[in-house]
């Protein structure tokens, strides 16, 4: 099966997708049917995944009833949390079998604190106590704010899924502040080696935003560029995964048993039915990364994936010469990736308020 191969060559398959439902379902959709069969050792959350199945599933109003003391938004935590925790707990022998690699659920702090680091790192200390689960990470998205937000968290021994990077400049910048985190953990005579962290790097959403510049000009130099940008963005980010992973500062930090900070390849559902729905699963294959995918992907992948045969790293000199060919006909990337970082911090804080809005219609109901 073609999760087995994605799972050999050393790509973790991470479920981006959950509800109550899914956790004690026992369908073909439910996270112990995917656990069984799938190949799937993971979840990601986010505040638009908590919001349409909080939102819309009918499991979820018994609870929101029953917590009728309580505000809106400490409602909203303790149904996001305790989902996280059931999730925790029916991850934790993967998260034993693996060696603590995968087996793992992901939670964000709230993404109206994108740009306040002390609020993100003293909501990342809250919610890694409550979840109180070894194998939950805490989201940061990675603004400016948040770099010193994950170094914090990293240093005090909380495992971080790095969010909404989309730029490798920016890249480079979280795995500073990762490796920061645990330069101050080892210093202060506290073991590396249990700090886990995932750097989340968006893809589709670089081809959307580019593409649509590439049709307004309707030339065939910029036709020829069309779907490119996204997977060639994350070819060269892997790039530099590789070449951190051999500097003297992080073989330092390996040998005092500090686990390696793996990409994670989000965004992943295709967006352009133009092109094939598997395209940000099996072009990104690779060893040390964890590909986190919609439902609707999954099933693509394990209905007609194909995986490239050849290696990542014989696509780094095209991949660098499509970012060239886009820089002469005047996209700018980095303009595009700052751009998509503000607009996901937005969505985000968008779907979070939706979320308080629509819980509050059912406990005044």
């Amino acid at each position: 099966m073609i999760t087995d191969q994605i799972s050999s060559a050393g790509t973790s398959i991470w479920l981006d997708d959950l509800s109550r439902s899914k956790i004690t379902g026992e369908d073909e959709h439910s996270l112990p049917h995917r656990i069984a069969h799938n190949r799937v050792v993971g979840v990601t959350t986010n505040p638009s995944i908590f919001n349409s199945a909080i939102s819309k599933g009918a499991e979820y109003a018994s609870s929101i009833a029953s917590l009728s003391g309580k505000s809106t938004e400490e409602v909203v935590q303790i149904l996001t949390t305790d989902d996280v925790r059931n999730a925790c707990d029916l991850f934790l022998p993967v998260f034993e079998s693996s060696m603590h690699v995968d087996g793992r659920v992901s939670i964000e702090v709230d993404p109206r604190l994108a740009r306040d680091t002390q609020g993100s790192i003293k909501q990342g200390r809250e919610l890694w106590n409550i979840v109180d689960r070894p194998n939950v990470m805490i989201k940061i998205p990675a603004t400016i704010e948040g770099l010193a937000a994950i170094t914090t968290l990293i240093s005090e021994g909380i495992s971080v899924n790095v969010t909404l990077i989309f730029s490798i400049a920016r890249y480079r910048q979280v795995f500073d502040a990762f490796a920061k985190g645990l330069e101050l953990r080892h210093a202060a005579g506290h073991s590396v080696s249990e700090v886990t962290s995932v750097a989340s790097v968006f893809v589709s959403r670089i081809d959307t935003a580019v593409d649509a510049l590439l049709k307004a000009q309707n030339s065939p130099d910029s036709t020829a560029l069309l779907g490119k940008a996204a997977l060639a963005n994350a070819v060269l980010t892997y790039d530099a995964f590789e070449r951190l992973c051999e500097s003297p500062r992080w073989k330092a930090l390996a040998e005092q048993g500090a686990r390696v900070q793996r990409p994670l390849w989000a965004s992943t559902g295709v967006k352009d039915p133009a092109y094939d729905d598997t395209r940000y699963v099996v072009g990104l294959v690779a060893p040390n990364t964890v590909n986190t995918m919609p439902q609707a992907t999954l099933d693509a992948v394990i209905d007609h994936g194909v995986i490239q045969e050849a290696a990542i790293s014989s696509h780094y000199a095209g991949a660098q010469n499509d970012l060239v060919a886009l820089q002469e006909v005047g996209i700018s990337l980095e303009t595009v990736t700052d751009e998509l970082e503000i607009d996901g911090v937005k969505k985000f804080a968008d779907a979070w308020n939706e979320l308080l809005a629509n819980v509050e219609k059912v406990r005044t109901a």
